[in-house]
């Protein structure tokens, strides 16, 4: 079970995130992170980590993409953290790799190697 609570402050929206980031609740998180990203305006958005119990390879890459979206984190706890670390390594090894490859296609589309 995943319980998503949303609280909201003058500066940042929070998703408070409690229980077991698995299927089927991933697309849960998906849907309340789109809810909760379309009415934001400036203030910052947030999902908080520090009481879930347990995550799956898909809960991991949902929150990566969350991550790409422009999502900020929250946790405590040396695996929270940990994981919270190696998102950050995934993500910026994909927008490397995005830059690489569309530099790549722009060279070949100029018929160069």
């Amino acid at each position: 079970m995943l319980r998503i609570s949303v609280i909201d402050s003058r500066v940042e929206r929070r998703l408070v995130l409690e229980g077991k980031l698995i299927a089927p609740w991933v697309a849960e998180l998906r849907t309340a992170w789109k809810t909760a990203n379309g009415k934001i305006e400036e203030r910052t958005l947030v999902v908080d980590l520090e009481n879930v119990t347990a995550m799956s390879q898909e809960g991991e890459n949902a929150l990566l993409e969350l991550m790409s979206e422009g999502a900020k984190f929250r946790g405590s706890g040396v695996l929270t953290r940990h994981v919270i670390q190696q998102l950050r390594r995934r993500s910026k090894r994909n927008e490397n790799g995005a830059m690489h490859a569309a530099g790549s296609r722009v060279r070949d589309e100029e018929g160069q190697k």
